[in-house]
C-alpha cells in the first residue's frame, strides 16, 4: 500500500500529500541495457498501481517481448503490463498521442526526444519525463593513483562500447 504524508506547516490548516496511480504510463526505453531500463521503468509503475505500456527499441525488441511473456507466466493479469515493439517513431507517435495514455517516460537520444516533444505538444499535453544521455565527468584529484584513475576512466568511457548515459567521457 502507498501512503501519503502530512507536511509541516504553521497556521490553522493541514497540508496532505496523497500518492495515487496516474493511470496508463507509457515507458519508452532505448536499445542499450534493454532489461535494466525496462525494469527501472516498469517496477515503480507497477508498484504504484499504474498500467504500463512498454515501448521497446526497434533495435532490441525481444527483451521486452520476453519480459511481457514472463509477466504473464508469473500471473500478471492480461492488460496490466503491455509491450509494444515497432518502428520507433511511428510507434512512439501512436502511443504518446493516444488520449488513453496519462503519462510518458522516455530514455534515449536528444534527436528522438525532440520528435516526441513535438508529438506530445500536438496532442493532449500530459506529464512527461525525459532521461537523456550526457557527459559524466570523472574527477581526478592530485593525490589520486594516476594508473588506477586512467584505467577506471577508460573503463567508464568504453563500457558497453561507450553507449551508456553515464559514460565518463570527460575527465578533469
Amino acid at each position: 500500500q502507498v501512503y501519503g504524508e502530512t507536511l509541516p506547516h504553521t497556521g490553522n490548516f493541514q497540508a496532505n500529500v496523497y500518492y495515487e496511480p496516474i493511470g496508463v504510463a507509457t515507458q519508452i526505453v532505448p536499445w542499450n541495457f534493454p532489461l535494466l531500463m525496462s525494469a527501472w521503468k516498469l517496477a515503480p509503475s507497477l508498484a504504484m498501481g499504474c498500467t504500463p505500456v512498454l515501448k521497446t527499441s526497434e533495435k532490441a525488441p525481444l527483451t521486452g517481448v520476453v519480459l511481457g511473456h514472463l509477466a504473464q507466466e508469473a500471473g500478471v493479469p492480461a492488460g496490466v503490463l503491455n509491450v509494444i515493439a515497432g518502428k520507433n517513431l511511428d510507434a512512439c507517435r501512436a502511443i504518446v498521442q493516444d488520449e488513453r495514455v496519462d503519462k510518458v517516460a522516455f530514455t534515449g537520444s536528444l534527436a528522438t526526444v525532440k520528435v516526441i516533444n513535438r508529438y506530445i505538444s500536438e496532442s493532449n499535453v500530459k506529464p512527461y519525463t525525459q532521461e537523456l544521455g550526457g557527459k559524466s565527468p570523472a574527477l581526478v584529484f592530485a593525490d589520486a593513483d594516476v594508473d588506477k584513475a586512467v584505467a577506471d576512466t577508460h573503463f567508464g568511457l568504453f563500457f558497453n562500447h561507450g553507449q551508456c548515459c553515464c559514460a565518463s567521457s570527460t575527465s578533469a
